[in-house]
């Protein structure tokens, strides 16, 4: 079965970084669109990134562009999110997220389990 694995988050203080990895089995990886998603206390999921299959295009939400980095390596399975200049609004559970097809279709076919990103002021 499908399975995606996230790993890499923790506590850390504002201005810090971190690298999140999503290690992802069961799929032909290079046929599907990879998302990061976060969901904080009482708040809704939101996308915070995208790559497409190849990696060539890339999506970012407004409120990390120019401090997060989406990357993937087909040959290892794994997306990545790098996350700089962590502010205490970053703080909620990241999910990695796996859509078949183009970066243009909507949805998510599987999810992870989540890892916890904590930024402290």
């Amino acid at each position: 079965q499908v399975q995606l694995v996230e790993s890499g988050g923790g506590l850390v203080q504002a201005g810090d970084s971190l690298r999140l990895s999503c290690a992802a089995s069961g799929l032909t990886f290079d046929t599907y669109t990879m998302k990061w998603f976060r969901q904080a206390p009482g708040k809704e999921r939101e996308i915070v990134a995208a790559m497409s299959r190849s990696g060539g295009n890339t999506y970012y939400a407004g409120f990390v562009k120019g401090r997060f980095t989406i990357s993937r390596d087909n040959a290892k399975n794994t997306v990545f999110l790098q996350m700089n200049s962590l502010k205490p609004e970053d703080t909620a559970v990241y999910y990695c997220a796996a859509k078949y097809g183009s970066i243009t279709y909507g949805g998510v076919d599987y999810w992870g389990q989540g890892t916890q990103v904590t930024v402290s002021s």
